[in-house]
């Protein structure tokens, strides 16, 4: 298939989190493919979060109403790039990160979607890895099963702006859920999601502690009741095997 080059935005919902904010944007600005734009969407910060986005070039959304998903919706709607990709605050990505997250959706006109890998950068350096694999294998092992098809990780992923605008009205913006596996519940088994090996570098603070951990298993429940009440798992996977996605 011949490749389209797409403009590209690069969406980062952030909160209280300047310094991580400043590391992240210095290395999506030396990309080898550098984005068409770069939006942070400042969530209510009280540090110098906005500063630090305006100071790198970014243009600077506010979306008071604090919650992930509110933010990082209010970001895909302000994105003007045919293709929008997503990373966090805390993101490290490499310098060819953009280049090779974005080429799939550029070689292939029917593919919505792209999600990547990540890997620990923090924590005990012997259990980096292994904490990686099994956090992130479990989300996408588990996730896949509950939604009939790859699941979307939001620290590192990209979709077509005509996909997100399809959707947009159905994502829950308002509810304490996981907003990557909502937006992917939102995509649905008609279009297609793909993993791919692009790996960026994360912070292990979403692993740490009872509370933060009690707190993540309640948004995935909650993102699991809301999908489940209009699109069952099993209707799910009889509408993907039906069309064959």
């Amino acid at each position: 298939m011949t490749s389209v080059r797409a403009r590209v935005t690069v969406v980062v919902p952030v909160l209280d989190d300047a310094t991580a904010l400043a590391h992240c944007l210095e290395r999506v600005g030396r990309q080898t493919r550098p984005p068409d734009q770069v939006v942070v969407v400042d969530n209510g910060s009280t540090d110098a979060s906005a500063a630090v986005a305006r100071a790198h070039g970014a243009r600077v959304v506010t979306e008071p109403r604090r919650g992930i998903p509110r933010a990082a919706a209010t970001g895909y709607d302000a994105a003007t790039g045919d293709v929008i990709v997503r990373c966090d605050a805390d993101s490290l990505p490499d310098r060819r990160w953009l280049e090779r997250l974005v080429a799939p959706l550029e070689r292939d006109p029917r593919l919505d979607a792209v999600t990547g890998l990540g890997v620990f950068r923090d924590g005990p350096r012997g259990l980096r890895v292994m904490l990686t694999v099994v956090y992130l294998g479990a989300y996408y092992v588990t996730s896949h099963l509950a939604l009939g098809h790859t699941v979307l990780w939001g620290s590192n992923m990209a979709l077509r702006r005509t996909s997100w605008t399809a959707v947009a009205a159905s994502v829950h913006r308002d509810a304490d859920v996981h907003d990557d596996m909502d937006l992917a519940f939102a995509l649905g088994p008609a279009r297609r999601i793909r993993l791919v090996p692009v790996v960026v570098g994360v912070s292990a603070r979403s692993v740490r502690g009872g509370a933060q951990m009690r707190r993540r298993f309640g948004r995935a429940r909650t993102t699991l009741e809301l999908n489940w009440r209009t699109s069952p798992p099993w209707l799910r996977w009889r509408d993907r095997l039906h069309r064959g996605v």
